[in-house]
Protein backbone atom coordinates (compact mmCIF):
# COMPACT_ATOMS: atom_id res chain seq x y z
CA UNK A 1 0.00 0.00 0.00
CA UNK A 2 1.28 3.30 -1.07
CA UNK A 3 -0.14 6.43 0.79
CA UNK A 4 2.03 9.06 -0.51
CA UNK A 5 0.66 9.01 -4.31
CA UNK A 6 2.97 12.37 -5.53
CA UNK A 7 4.67 12.79 -3.13
CA UNK A 8 8.08 12.39 -4.60
CA UNK A 9 10.93 10.93 -2.21
CA UNK A 10 13.74 13.21 -1.53
CA UNK A 11 17.31 12.73 -2.17
CA UNK A 12 20.27 12.36 -0.21
CA UNK A 13 22.41 15.45 -0.70
CA UNK A 14 26.32 16.38 1.73
CA UNK A 15 25.89 19.40 3.39
CA UNK A 16 29.11 20.77 2.70
CA UNK A 17 28.60 24.36 5.20
CA UNK A 18 29.92 22.39 8.27
CA UNK A 19 32.62 20.63 6.27
CA UNK A 20 33.76 23.75 5.03
CA UNK A 21 34.11 25.51 8.80
CA UNK A 22 35.72 22.16 9.85
CA UNK A 23 38.38 22.83 7.29
CA UNK A 24 39.12 26.37 7.74
CA UNK A 25 39.44 25.71 11.39
CA UNK A 26 42.16 23.13 10.42
CA UNK A 27 44.06 25.35 8.22
CA UNK A 28 44.02 28.48 11.02
CA UNK A 29 44.91 25.94 13.57
CA UNK A 30 47.95 25.19 11.08
CA UNK A 31 48.81 28.90 10.74
CA UNK A 32 49.06 29.25 14.20
CA UNK A 33 51.31 26.81 15.37
CA UNK A 34 53.45 26.49 12.44
CA UNK A 35 56.71 28.52 13.58
CA UNK A 36 58.53 30.20 11.06
CA UNK A 37 62.21 30.54 10.74
CA UNK A 38 64.06 33.18 9.29
CA UNK A 39 67.95 31.06 8.06
CA UNK A 40 70.04 33.81 6.08
CA UNK A 41 73.70 33.31 5.56
CA UNK A 42 76.73 34.98 3.48
CA UNK A 43 78.89 33.83 1.65
CA UNK A 44 81.92 35.08 2.20
CA UNK A 45 85.54 34.62 0.25
CA UNK A 46 88.28 35.60 2.36
CA UNK A 47 91.40 37.14 1.10
CA UNK A 48 94.98 34.60 1.28
CA UNK A 49 98.39 36.36 1.66
CA UNK A 50 101.70 35.28 1.73
CA UNK A 51 102.99 37.14 4.43
CA UNK A 52 104.90 35.91 7.14
CA UNK A 53 103.17 35.64 10.37
CA UNK A 54 103.69 38.71 12.96
CA UNK A 55 104.52 37.44 15.92
CA UNK A 56 101.82 37.67 18.86
CA UNK A 57 102.08 37.92 22.44
CA UNK A 58 99.04 35.42 23.75
CA UNK A 59 96.24 37.31 25.10
CA UNK A 60 95.10 34.27 27.44
CA UNK A 61 95.70 33.33 30.97
CA UNK A 62 96.18 29.61 31.49
CA UNK A 63 94.38 27.98 34.25
CA UNK A 64 94.66 24.34 34.48
CA UNK A 65 93.20 22.73 37.83
CA UNK A 66 93.44 19.05 38.42
CA UNK A 67 91.91 16.47 40.15
CA UNK A 68 93.18 17.09 43.43
CA UNK A 69 92.03 21.28 43.23
CA UNK A 70 95.39 21.78 42.85
CA UNK A 71 95.96 25.35 40.39
CA UNK A 72 98.31 26.53 37.65
CA UNK A 73 98.41 29.67 36.64
CA UNK A 74 100.35 29.75 33.40
CA UNK A 75 102.12 26.56 34.32
CA UNK A 76 103.12 28.18 37.35
CA UNK A 77 101.80 26.51 40.85
CA UNK A 78 99.64 28.45 43.38
CA UNK A 79 100.37 27.62 46.76
CA UNK A 80 97.02 28.75 48.41
CA UNK A 81 93.52 27.30 47.00
CA UNK A 82 92.16 31.05 48.81
CA UNK A 83 89.98 33.46 46.04
CA UNK A 84 92.61 35.96 47.35
CA UNK A 85 95.53 34.12 46.14
CA UNK A 86 94.54 33.18 43.00
CA UNK A 87 93.26 36.47 41.99
CA UNK A 88 96.67 37.48 43.10
CA UNK A 89 98.41 34.72 40.55
CA UNK A 90 95.77 35.78 38.16
CA UNK A 91 96.76 39.32 38.51
CA UNK A 92 100.36 39.07 37.87
CA UNK A 93 99.89 36.51 34.89
CA UNK A 94 98.06 39.26 32.82
CA UNK A 95 100.21 40.18 29.46
CA UNK A 96 102.23 43.54 29.78
CA UNK A 97 100.09 46.19 27.46
CA UNK A 98 97.25 43.64 26.70
CA UNK A 99 93.92 44.56 27.54
CA UNK A 100 91.16 42.50 28.94
CA UNK A 101 93.03 38.88 28.64
CA UNK A 102 90.79 35.67 28.38
CA UNK A 103 91.26 33.27 31.09
CA UNK A 104 90.93 29.59 29.65
CA UNK A 105 89.98 27.38 32.43
CA UNK A 106 91.52 23.81 31.76
CA UNK A 107 89.56 21.71 34.84
CA UNK A 108 89.94 17.96 35.06
CA UNK A 109 86.87 16.24 34.62
CA UNK A 110 87.25 15.18 38.35
CA UNK A 111 87.94 17.90 39.70
CA UNK A 112 85.59 19.41 42.24
CA UNK A 113 83.02 22.02 41.15
CA UNK A 114 84.37 24.70 43.85
CA UNK A 115 87.85 24.81 42.44
CA UNK A 116 86.28 26.11 39.37
CA UNK A 117 83.91 28.09 40.82
CA UNK A 118 86.87 29.76 43.24
CA UNK A 119 88.87 30.18 39.91
CA UNK A 120 86.04 32.16 38.34
CA UNK A 121 85.45 34.17 41.51
CA UNK A 122 89.02 34.89 41.28
CA UNK A 123 89.38 36.25 38.04
CA UNK A 124 86.23 39.03 38.60
CA UNK A 125 88.51 39.91 41.96
CA UNK A 126 91.05 40.14 39.26
CA UNK A 127 89.04 42.74 36.46
CA UNK A 128 89.03 39.46 34.17
CA UNK A 129 85.88 39.30 32.34
CA UNK A 130 86.63 37.05 29.51
CA UNK A 131 86.27 33.40 30.67
CA UNK A 132 86.22 30.17 28.73
CA UNK A 133 86.70 26.71 29.28
CA UNK A 134 88.78 24.45 27.68
CA UNK A 135 87.53 21.23 26.09
CA UNK A 136 89.00 17.91 24.75
CA UNK A 137 86.70 15.36 21.66
CA UNK A 138 86.76 12.19 22.94
CA UNK A 139 89.10 9.82 20.92
CA UNK A 140 87.41 8.12 18.48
Amino acid sequence: MNFRRGARSEEPEINLIPLIDVVLVIIIFLMLTTTFSKVSGLEINLPSGDAAEAETVPNEINVAINAAGDVLVNRQAVGERSIEALAAALGKAVPAGRDDPVVVISADAKAAHQSVVNVMQAAQRAGLAHITFATQTPAR
